[in-house]
């Protein structure tokens, strides 16, 4: 098997058959995703930070400051929005790896493409430092505080935030369209699986 097989055989099982109700509840979780990520896709780029899923990250990219700050200052800085994204990319590569369920491994990177839009905000702001952070302070009232303020800063990118913060935007979306295709793309194989069975009978 060559290495093109082992990677369509990773990124697309050959499904087996399903019970009905089990079929139609992934439908119904693909259906609830497509709405909710076409939302999201067609907000403006500040209100990502007042969704839902922002409560969701919020906790792990915090978290990562405690990881990360073990690799250095810099790297402890940088971790809440690397956890931020590793969380997400562990979740979808469990599901395709461990699970052998790339439907549910779709939904993981969706997540991982909403939690790149949910990053670029606060990118966004390394210059301007008017977002309300968690401590209750913006960037200009807590020099330092902010975290990309603070990344770009010493990398001497600061003029790049915007750009930077685009690129996130960006690259969001596009994962986010992936996941739509490939989850989608496994839903029909999993219809096409299972009448074949029917047909069988």
């Amino acid at each position: 098997m060559n290495k093109k097989q082992i990677l369509q055989e990773i990124l697309f099982p050959e499904p087996q058959k399903t019970e009905p109700v089990y079929l139609y509840g992934r439908v119904i979780t693909y259906v609830f995703f497509l709405v909710w990520g076409l939302r999201l896709i067609n907000s403006p780029m500040n209100d990502q930070m007042m969704s839902f899923m922002h409560n969701i990250n919020l906790p792990m990219h915090e978290a990562g400051h405690i990881i990360f700050s073990f690799l250095g200052d810099f790297m402890g800085v940088l971790g809440g929005t690397l956890m931020q994204l590793i969380m997400p990319a562990v979740v979808a590569g469990a599901f395709l790896l461990k699970n052998r369920d790339a439907f549910g491994a779709s939904i993981g990177l969706w997540w991982l493409g909403q939690s790149f839009m949910d990053s670029a905000p606060y990118i966004n702001d390394a210059r301007a430092g008017e977002l309300m952070l968690l401590g209750g302070v913006t960037g200009k009232e807590a020099p330092g505080y902010h975290d990309w303020e603070n990344i770009l800063g010493r990398l001497g990118w600061l003029q790049y935030d915007h750009l930077l913060a685009t690129i996130s935007f960006t690259l969001g979306i596009m994962l986010m369209f992936l996941a739509f295709a490939w989850g989608g793309y496994m839903l029909y194989l999993q219809f096409q699986a299972n009448r074949k069975i029917r047909e069988q009978i």
